[in-house]
């Protein structure tokens, strides 16, 4: 693992993962995180799953992750040093070495673990995203009013992270 010296950025790029993390996204983006799923995997699940839990970007079929990344980049007007990404596996080194706040999941390469800032207790969709997104917004004081937030019942409307499924 490499020390983090960096700050932590506006937005989670990563893998996708069901309930656990679903609910994170949700209190994620209720805090004003950009969540975006860049994957090498096509998918329809995903795409569907991605878009009934609003996630800001969804990049599938993607071999060479940092040319969805780098366009996430300008379309947000912001630089690599204000992501944080989550990977677990060799795809995602040349993505890990640029982006200001590099997790691991905790099943990940032991060269992705060696790369990461930081490496989740939870495995991909078990809980890992969730674990980065908490670990971000604790670290912006951000995570108990997001918590709150969702809590809120006057907040319902807004909350998607159980899917709408619309099949």
């Amino acid at each position: 693992m490499r020390p983090f010296h960096g700050r932590i950025g506006k937005g989670l790029l990563g893998q996708q993962g069901p309930a656990h993390d679903g609910l994170g996204i949700a209190i994620g983006r209720m805090a004003g995180l950009k969540t975006a799923i860049v994957t090498k995997r096509q998918s329809d699940t995903v795409a569907v799953r991605m878009r009934d839990l609003k996630v800001d970007y969804v990049y599938q079929g993607q071999h060479y992750k940092m040319r969805a990344v780098q366009e996430i980049c300008t379309k947000e007007g912001i630089t690599l040093d204000e992501v944080a990404y989550v990977g677990d596996d060799v795809i995602d080194l040349p993505v890990m070495n640029h982006v200001g706040l590099a997790i691991a999941v905790a099943n990940a390469r032991p060269q992705v673990k060696q790369m990461a800032h930081w490496t989740t207790t939870n495995l991909p969709g078990h809980g890992a995203g969730r674990d980065a997104i908490e670990f971000i917004l604790e670290a912006q004081g951000k995570l108990a009013p997001a918590m709150a937030n969702y809590l809120d019942e006057a907040n319902e409307g807004k909350i998607a992270d159980i899917g709408q499924g619309g099949m």
